[in-house]
């Protein structure tokens, strides 16, 4: 397990990254109090370590005009068509997120649409369309309030763990 070989060095750089993928190595360097080179080794090895699976830039769907973000509640036949029916929704490019949940839906996609009328067509069209799917719920979001990455403490220093 990863966990047990982070330590609070490590906790601290994926802090300030989460922050801001593109800080510059000398400033992470600074805060931290060690070399440029620990922290691009310190990196590497997050990364070898699959506790950093990515980076890249975040774009605004609105500002490319996928103005209706929804969280659409997915009801299959049986549960165990939820990977063939993940095949399916992954050619569905205007869905971003899915997961396979507990409770009244087998899955929870997040889907971007122009506008309702595009929303509706790819409800209508193409998502009930999709064998083993008997059910959909469609809830808008109105405003996105929060949206971050989960806080890394340092060891010992957990809210929890009081």
């Amino acid at each position: 397990m990863a966990l047990d070989k982070i330590d609070n060095l490590d906790r601290k750089i994926l802090n300030i990254i989460m922050k801001n993928a593109r800080i510059p190595s000398k400033d992470i360097a600074a805060v931290c109090g060690v070399s440029r080179a620990a922290i691009h080794q310190r990196i590497a090895r997050l990364v070898e370590m699959k506790v950093i699976t990515g980076s890249g830039y975040i774009v605004d769907p609105r500002i490319l005009g996928y103005n209706t973000c929804t969280y659409v509640g997915v009801r299959l036949e049986k549960g165990s068509l939820y990977r063939e029916v993940v095949k399916e929704l992954e050619k569905i490019t205007e869905i971003v997120e899915c997961h396979f949940t507990t409770g009244p839906y087998s899955l929870l996609i997040k889907v971007y649409a122009q506008d309702n009328r595009h929303l509706m067509k790819l409800l209508n069209d193409h998502i009930q369309h999709i064998p083993g799917v008997t059910e959909t719920e469609t809830l808008i979001s109105l405003e996105q309030s929060l949206n971050r990455q989960i806080e890394v403490y340092p060891v010992g220093e957990e809210p929890w763990r009081d």
